[in-house]
């Protein structure tokens, strides 16, 4: 189990771990990441970079937490930001400005109650990839920071 008790079980040996196939095969490809985080407020970015050989594929990532900074830097569409198509946007962007092969963003409804309609723990994670684009949508049940370090990448042991 991981230092904080999120309920996140890792495998024991680290040919097995989600982050460092996620790295081999970004390896073997050529490919680099990115991330723009909104709702996870700069977390998955040190997950990202605590990967060993990260040095090789992971450029770097932004925090949007602002709206603004949404429309300005990444290209969002003005209007609300809680949505899937915001995730994607911001996912796109984020390959657009920093020179991403790959992005992942994330943005959600993390404090308490309701927000641009959105039930509180609602979360969109995008990714961005030169064959194309995917989100999720996620409804996590817990406190928000709970649901923000779910929402983490898994990182080295």
């Amino acid at each position: 189990m991981r230092a904080e008790d999120d309920g996140l079980d890792e495998p024991s040996g680290t040919e097995d771990r989600p982050s460092q196939r996620m790295a081999e095969g970004l390896t073997e490809r050529g490919w680099t990441v990115a991330a723009a985080e909104s709702l996870t407020g700069g977390r998955v970015t040190p997950d990202l970079s605590a990967v060993e050989g990260a040095s090789d594929w992971f450029l770097g990532g932004l925090v949007v937490y602002a709206e603004e900074l949404k429309f300005r830097l990444l290209g969002v569409d003005p209007g609300p930001v809680i949505t899937a198509e915001t995730a994607l946007q911001m996912a796109t962007g984020a390959t657009e400005l920093l020179g991403a092969d790959v992005a992942v963003a994330t943005t959600g409804v993390g404090g308490r109650g309701p927000q641009e309609g959105k039930p509180q723990g609602t979360v969109f994670i995008a990714v961005c990839t030169r064959e194309g684009r995917s989100v999720s949508e996620y409804h996590p049940a817990g406190r928000p920071a709970g649901r923000r370090r779910r929402h983490q990448l898994p990182g080295p042991a």
